[in-house]
């Protein structure tokens, strides 16, 4: 069963939920069955950090905040990560364009590596105070995932992969996305937002019980049907 998942690198929510993710189907019976696909969003497609400004600079402007206010508000984000083992730090955090980020997870996508990619890009981003928009990070990165680093500098500097992340773009908006992370399971449900495990687990469940009755019989295995799905939509981004 697929779930594509749109997110964007900037979105410490889309982390959250990724995590959120995983541990909802790390101990089901049937995880190996579960394809993930990530799509990509953008946040702030039009800015650039032409001025080095700091995140917290960045959700002020932005979001029309004072700077204490939002050190508030990424101290209440910190906390709701490290609940799932992630530690975030906003102190370093380098706001930057993700749509060169979002083009090379599509090209890792074509060397089977799109999972592990989206990983490195979030801890460069929120714990390695990498800036994700600068090409010699995501070279780096590309090294890291075993990728070779001149076939990632010529997708980088040419516009490979572009037209795919637009098709993500256009695919979210007449899904209706609004906000990321967006879960969508099988194309019948969807989660919206870093929602509890438990919501998660049911909404897995729910999708695979449906799914897996389509599927040739040789191909089935055996799951306890759970009718009490929730798909919440609850739209979250920073």
């Amino acid at each position: 069963m697929k779930v594509e998942i749109w997110s964007d690198v900037m979105c410490p929510f889309c982390y959250i939920g990724k995590r959120h993710f995983e541990k909802a189907i790390e101990k089901l019976p049937f995880k190996d069955d579960i394809e993930v696909e990530w799509k990509s969003f953008q946040l702030n497609p039009e800015y650039h950090n032409t001025t080095n400004e700091d995140l917290y600079t960045y959700l002020a402007k932005s979001k029309g905040m004072s700077v204490v206010q939002a050190k508030q508000m990424t101290g209440q984000v910190v906390g709701m990560a490290s609940s799932v083992g992630l530690n975030l730090n906003f102190d370093t955090n380098v706001p930057a364009n993700s749509f060169d980020a979002h083009r090379f997870l599509h090209f890792a996508k074509s060397k089977g590596l799109q999972d592990q990619a989206e990983e490195a890009l979030f801890n460069a981003h929120f714990m390695g105070a990498k800036d994700i928009a600068k090409h010699e990070t995501l070279i780096s990165i590309a090294k890291d995932l075993g990728l070779n680093a001149t076939e990632t500098l010529n997708v980088l500097q040419g516009d490979d992969f572009a037209e795919a992340v637009g098709y993500d773009v256009y695919e979210s908006q007449q899904i209706g996305i609004r906000g990321v992370p967006y879960f969508v399971f099988d194309r019948k449900y969807a989660l919206s937002g870093a929602q509890p495990i438990p919501a998660f687990e049911q909404a897995i469940v729910q999708s695979f019980t449906e799914w897996q009755a389509t599927q040739p019989k040789t191909l089935l295995k055996s799951l306890n049907k759970n009718d009490d799905a929730i798909c919440d939509e609850n739209g979250c981004e920073i």
